[in-house]
Formats: C-alpha cells, sequence, structure tokens
C-alpha cells in the first residue's frame, strides 16, 4: 500500500470525514462568487439611509433613500416596498420602487413589479403585468455614466429628498431625469 500512498513522508495519513473531504479542503468546494454571499433585507427591516456595498442584496423590507451597489446585483422581492434611487449591475423588481433605477447590465420588472421613476440600462425587459410610470432610456454608455454619478447627484433632483406620494407626485417623478 505504501506505494501508492502520496502522503507518506509528509503528511500522516487520515480518515475520511463524513463528509468525503479533509477539513482544510472545504473551502474549495464553495465557489468564489457566493464567499461573500447575498444579503438580505428583511420583511420586518425598515431603513432611512444609503446603502452602498460591494456584494448582491435582495429587499424584501422598506428602503427609504439610495442603494448603490457597484458591480453587484439587486433585487426588491415582492414585499420590498423602496423610495430611493437604485444603482447596480442587475436590477431585478418584484416588488414596488419609486425612484430611478440604473442598470448597468441590465433592468427587469417582473410581472408582480411596479415602478415609478425612470430607467436607464442597455437592456431593459417589462414583464406582461408589470406597472411602469416613467421614462427608459437604453443607452449603454448612458447607464455606465448614471451607475457612477448616481448616489451623489440624482437623490435630490430625482425624489426632492423627501418620499414620495403615488398619487400627487407621480408626474413630477416621471418627468425629471
Amino acid at each position: 500500500m505504501s506505494m501508492f500512498d502520496k502522503r507518506k513522508d509528509n503528511e500522516p495519513a487520515s480518515e475520511p470525514s463524513s463528509f468525503g473531504a479533509p477539513a482544510e479542503s472545504k473551502n474549495q468546494w464553495m465557489p468564489e462568487n457566493t464567499a461573500r454571499g447575498t444579503a438580505m433585507i428583511g420583511k420586518t427591516i425598515t431603513i432611512k439611509g444609503d446603502i452602498s456595498g460591494e456584494e448582491n442584496l435582495v429587499i424584501e423590507g422598506t428602503v427609504n433613500g439610495t442603494v448603490s451597489l457597484k458591480g453587484n446585483d439587486l433585487t426588491v422581492g415582492q414585499s420590498g416596498r423602496v423610495t430611493a434611487n437604485l444603482a447596480a449591475n442587475v436590477v431585478r423588481i418584484d416588488g414596488e420602487v419609486k425612484g430611478d433605477i440604473v442598470g448597468v447590465e441590465k433592468v427587469v420588472v417582473t410581472k408582480t413589479g411596479k415602478v415609478q421613476g425612470n430607467i436607464v440600462g442597455p437592456r431593459v425587459t417589462l414583464e406582461d403585468g408589470a406597472k411602469f410610470k416613467g421614462s427608459i432610456d437604453m443607452d449603454p454608455s448612458s447607464a455606465e455614466r448614471s451607475a457612477a454619478t448616481q448616489a451623489p447627484k440624482s437623490v435630490p433632483s430625482a425624489a426632492g429628498g423627501k418620499p414620495m406620494s403615488v398619487d400627487s407626485k407621480a408626474g413630477e417623478a416621471a418627468g425629471k431625469a
């Protein structure tokens, strides 16, 4: 047997673990992009302020402010209620958003999604049943420029620094870009 044992001098022989791999090699099973994982804002969480980060984010709760995820994906879940400008690599809206959306790669508003604001991205999908009021700019260079300047400049002009009501400010939000 020692003829086939490659660890004979350097490492002690060990029993295989119950998972089929030695403990020190567990990290090699986890893909690199999931090491950081996806953050989640739960249904009962309310955040007032700016959110930024370098990981994917799912919003199921309420957010008022701005959300900027450089190079990562953002999902507003079905129970998510967001009054904010959003900027991310891929933006998926299953819930409700009042504010401008910038998707560097694409923006998807699903059949349960409701958006009141402007969308900028090279690829935009509005599924059958989605509700949308605003404008769409599908110029790829606009999305990259908008994502780079989204957080500092767009918040006051798009939302006036305060939450918008659906009835009284709908026309104003769609008219400003």
